[in-house]
């Protein structure tokens, strides 16, 4: 039987279709792999239960072994962390339990801390938050593998007047006729507290400074996902702010302490006065650190302040609003909170 060549039109359109298949492959492949690198991507400077999710959709992925090595990384750096937890008998000068909660304080003339728990926490606010602001996204995954303090209160006129007795504070802020004492100190710009901070170090021997953005926040939810540590509503005489429904809203600060702690112990987180915090600005939290740590790059002329203020509405209180201001400026409406770092 004689072997008849195929009709040259025909010959052709069947080569064309064996090239599209493969290339149909090809491109099937080829956007498999981006998918996977955008994936990765997403992953790669966060946490375990990012890379857990990464194994879990692509075991035996491209970048698998560097995600299960980042895994014993983490194991091992939690360990690490567990065996330096130290006690908190030998962090404070002295340890005192108040409403529930441990106390600590390294003078008589310094703020009272509570301790933050290690721990996990979705950082900024989800879409569908009402209020919500395009630079409190995208959310992501924040983790404090070593718990830390943080002040009880805003930090005090009676204590910032301890520091400028002491030498340590040369700036006298102004009051407004409020009357100073147990009211929050304002008036004070970022280099005025980084100044607080240092005289406070240099006090007691001990690091304090100021906290990290995403330590704010986390310390501010004490394990609340809503827009307020006590649900997404602002309720009544919960804060002091323009209309929170409290005898100083829209009109000047509270003594602290007037409003109850959240779970943590911590008093005044939402609403009184703006709290600086650490971190230079940027308008997303794209790049921004997972592991809580203050971002120091971007405009750093500017600093992020956090927990709204009397003389502001209750949007303006959520966890996650977050708001720039130079570091020399100076109000009524801004004071701040002091962290610590705890010793192994």
């Amino acid at each position: 039987m004689t072997c008849r060549p195929l009709p040259l039109a025909l010959g052709l359109a069947l080569v064309f279709l064996a090239s599209a298949a493969v290339a149909r492959a090809e491109a099937d492949a080829s956007s498999d792999v981006a998918v996977e690198i955008v994936f990765w991507e997403s992953v790669r400077d966060g946490d375990a239960a990012g890379f857990e999710a990464y194994l879990q959709q692509y075991p035996e992925g491209a970048f698998a072994p560097l995600a299960r090595a980042a895994l014993r990384r983490i194991e091992q750096a939690d360990k690490a962390a567990e065996r330096q937890t130290p006690p908190l008998q030998t962090q404070f000068d002295t340890l005192v339990e108040q409403d529930g909660v441990l106390v600590g304080r390294d003078c008589p003339e310094c703020p009272e801390m509570v301790v933050v728990p290690a721990g996990s926490f979705m950082m900024g606010s989800p879409p569908y938050e009402q209020g919500r602001n395009d630079d409190e996204g995208p959310v992501h995954h924040v983790t404090f593998r070593a718990p830390f303090a943080a002040g009880r209160y805003e930090v005090t006129f009676a204590e910032w007047d301890a520091c400028s007795a002491a030498g340590g504070c040369g700036h006298r802020p102004e009051d407004y006729g409020w009357g100073r004492g147990d009211r929050p100190v304002v008036d004070v710009s970022w280099e005025d507290a980084k100044g607080y901070v240092q005289w406070l170090s240099r006090r007691t021997g001990k690091e304090y400074r100021l906290l990290s953005e995403a330590e704010w926040e986390y310390a501010a939810r004490a394990g609340a996902e809503t827009a307020y540590s006590w649900g997404d509503a602002i309720g009544v005489n919960l804060a002091n702010c323009d209309g929170c429904g409290s005898q100083w809203d829209f009109s000047k600060t509270a003594p602290v302490g007037s409003f109850g702690a959240n779970a943590w112990g911590l008093h005044e987180m939402h609403g009184n006065i703006y709290e600086w915090t650490e971190d230079c600005w940027n308008g997303s939290y794209r790049g921004a650190p997972s592991d809580g740590s203050a971002w120091l790059s971007g405009d750093c002329a500017k600093r992020v302040l956090r927990g709204g203020s009397w003389f502001l509405s209750p949007a303006f209180l959520r966890a996650a609003f977050r708001i720039r201001i130079t570091t020399g400026n100076r109000n009524g409406g801004i004071g701040f909170r002091v962290a610590r770092t705890l010793t192994p």
